[in-house]
């Protein structure tokens, strides 16, 4: 009887598209020289019975399940508590992940130097750190440089997922952080490491440690070209808590967002700033999206944006000037597409000409305003730069503009107003369309019906 051949099968390693034959490029995630050729499993072919055993434990009423081994620990970074619902529980395992140079190490280094101070307070086992990507030394230097040195945290540089659990047996860690899944390999799997099957097996590993050991673990990954996690989908199913780490490099502001959180919550914002020595906790930012509060200046409007359930202030600012040549529509932290309807909608409404002027529409410290809320503020400030008059001082403008010129509300309204009251704005231009409102201390709240009320009562000469 002839057996029948086995084929091999084709993966890519950066997002784990299977192909039947090898191809330079990956269809799916377009990456050039990643596809690489894995062999089948051997298998007899017949279907076999699972064996029944004895469970270790009997099934029991929920009701008498005990919370406490859920209960979560308090990292000494404020900021990343908020996004994790509070602080890490024994055993889960966070994946935190973003671009090269966006400061994910510098953070663990610090979360790992706190946890470290809080066990040696305690009494409770040490804090580990391996490192696959750098040197113990170059390790050493950033911790020196942020102020993350500690006796209580140890530092190893190892690159073998067997060596990382012989030092976990060896010191029984309170808190494991590994730099990163990608460069660490199993020395039983094919592949180099940061492969699909690499990656898969490392992560296993990891997440059989912290469960078993209940350890908290905290993984450092990759994305690839597109801002994606790279390696297979299975390792953001594998981990409890994927933490995306946003920002960008020419920004001081860095945004942590959970993206999955099997402990709490997935709309919670964590905002840090990047500074010499290290990274630090914004709790509140609101000094960093906004621009001398005292000046008065024609192109500039606020807005709170909702990160999450977290109200921002952002400051909209835009500029129209007579074009030499073509004229150009340059966009930064907001939604190009939105600024070409504000542009149409102005120029149908309020009959401002801007065919033949340049416009430029930014915020300040890369902030994102790309929701339909800022499209008010986003319509006001480029009509206080066209006519070339500020708004009234202490203005915040919040509302989705359709293509008719209305004003529509947007989630989270009340929220936002009681954000803007607590900066110490004094006028709100809110569509009027929004029920259910209460003005805050302090907040004299302007219900408008469309664009063009909403600029006559900001811009008086306007009426």
């Amino acid at each position: 009887m002839a057996t029948k051949s086995k084929t091999a099968s084709y993966v890519c390693t950066e997002c784990g598209w299977v192909s039947l034959k090898w191809v330079g490029r990956c269809a799916q995630c377009q990456a050039w020289g990643t596809v690489e050729e894995v062999l089948p499993a051997e298998s007899s072919g017949s279907i076999t019975r699972t064996a029944t055993l004895t469970p270790h434990s009997p099934a029991q009423p929920i009701t008498t399940v005990s919370a406490h081994a859920s209960e979560k620990a308090p990292t000494g970074v404020s900021e990343f508590d908020r996004v994790l619902g509070g602080g890490l529980v024994p055993g889960v395992v966070v994946l935190l992940a973003g671009e090269p140079g966006v400061g994910k190490s510098t953070l663990l280094l610090d979360v790992a130097a706190r946890a470290a101070g809080t066990a040696a307070e305690r009494g409770s086992a040490p804090v580990l750190y391996v490192t696959g990507e750098e040197s113990a030394s170059q390790v050493r230097a950033r911790a020196e440089r942020i102020g993350a040195l500690h006796p209580h945290l140890l530092l190893a540089a190892e690159s073998d997922v067997a060596r990382i659990l012989g030092h976990v047996e060896a010191n029984k860690p309170s808190l494991l952080i590994v730099d990163s899944v990608q460069t660490v390999a199993d020395p039983n799997i094919e592949g180099a490491a940061g492969g699909v099957a690499q990656v898969r097996a490392v992560a296993s590993a990891l997440v059989n440690l912290a469960k078993s050991h209940d350890v908290p673990v905290l993984i450092v990954g990759h994305v690839t070209k597109d801002g994606s996690i790279a390696g297979p989908r299975v390792l953001e199913h594998l981990v409890d808590v994927v933490c995306q780490f946003e920002g960008d490099k020419h920004s001081r502001l860095r945004l942590v967002r959970a993206v999955k959180n099997r402990y709490g919550a997935t709309d919670e914002v964590g905002c840090f700033e990047l500074v010499d020595n290290g990274i630090r906790g914004l709790p509140d930012p609101s000094g960093v999206f906004l621009s001398a509060r005292n000046l008065t200046v024609p192109g500039t409007c606020v807005t709170v944006a909702l990160e999450g359930r977290r109200p921002l202030p952002v400051e909209v600012q835009g500029l129209s000037v007579p074009a030499a040549g073509p004229p150009r529509r340059t966009t930064s932290g907001v939604d190009s597409s939105r600024v070409a309807m504000m542009l149409a909608v102005l120029q149908s409404r309020l009959h401002i000409e801007f065919e033949k002027r340049e416009i430029f529409v930014s915020t300040i410290a890369g902030a994102k305003a790309n929701e339909p809320a800022a499209d008010v503020a986003i319509a006001l400030a480029l009509t206080s730069s066209a006519v070339d008059m500020p708004l009234a001082p202490g203005v915040v403008a919040i509302g989705e503009v359709a293509l008719t010129g209305e004003l529509r509300p947007v989630v989270g309204l009340q929220q936002r107003l009681n954000e803007a009251a607590r900066l110490g704005f004094r006028i709100a231009v809110i569509p009027s369309s929004a029920t259910g409102l209460k003005a805050p201390a302090g907040l004299e709240l302007r219900a408008v019906r469309n664009v063009q009320e909403a600029v006559k009562s900001i811009l008086p000469p306007l009426r």
